[in-house]
């Protein structure tokens, strides 16, 4: 079974190229969707309670609050995701051993900061969604709640684009309309089943 790592900056389009992906048939592990999971759950409340207790009430984790606290104390962000990415790691493995047991051709592992986390050596081939930096930030400034100084913050946590290009078996260019991106989309596909194939 092959498994692919797919990732992209902030407001690049990964998530509507995961959503191909799973549309196709494709098994998706989508890892900011099991992040929120945790947070909503008493066993993610009772993970993060020590560490952040002022975020955590009713047996979930509060992520605004959680979300305004780690932007202002990075040495905490970093305590955070090891905690948190431990987790994801251990849910992400059952998805991975589920799959194979089901017979699955490949997987998609949706992994945000799968450079950045060295989640990149649990997978066969890594897909990066790019974008123009101009696009980029209109897209994200178009998001709610989005600010100029909080865009810098969550780029200045994320590997530049130019790296992860370079780190990329496959690149998906986002630079045009969701029409094109679908397509690009469906021709990786393609070539993904031929190599999984060989």
């Amino acid at each position: 079974m092959m498994i692919i790592g797919l990732t992209g900056s902030i407001a690049m389009g990964k998530s509507e190229v995961a959503r191909i992906f799973r549309r196709e048939g494709i098994p998706v592990f989508d890892a900011d969707a099991e992040v929120h999971q945790l947070y909503d759950s008493a066993e993610g409340a009772d993970v993060l309670r020590p560490l952040v207790p002022q975020a955590v009430s009713a047996d979930r984790v509060d992520r605004k609050i959680l979300g305004d606290i780690v932007l202002a104390d990075a040495g905490l962000l970093d305590r955070l995701e090891k905690i948190v990415h431990a987790e994801i790691g251990r849910k992400r493995m059952a998805f991975i051993a589920e799959a194979r047991q089901h017979g699955e051709e490949f997987v998609l592992l949706d992994i945000p900061l799968l450079f950045e986390t060295g989640a990149d050596m649990d997978v066969d081939k890594s897909v990066v969604v790019s974008s123009p930096a101009r696009l980029q930030h209109e897209r994200a400034m178009a998001r709610p709640g989005m600010t100029e100084a909080r865009l810098s913050k969550i780029l200045a946590r994320q590997m530049p684009d130019t790296e992860k290009r370079k780190r990329a078996h496959h690149i998906i260019e986002n630079d045009s309309d969701l029409e094109t991106l679908e397509r690009r989309t469906l021709s990786l596909i393609d070539q993904l089943r031929k190599e999984a194939e060989s």
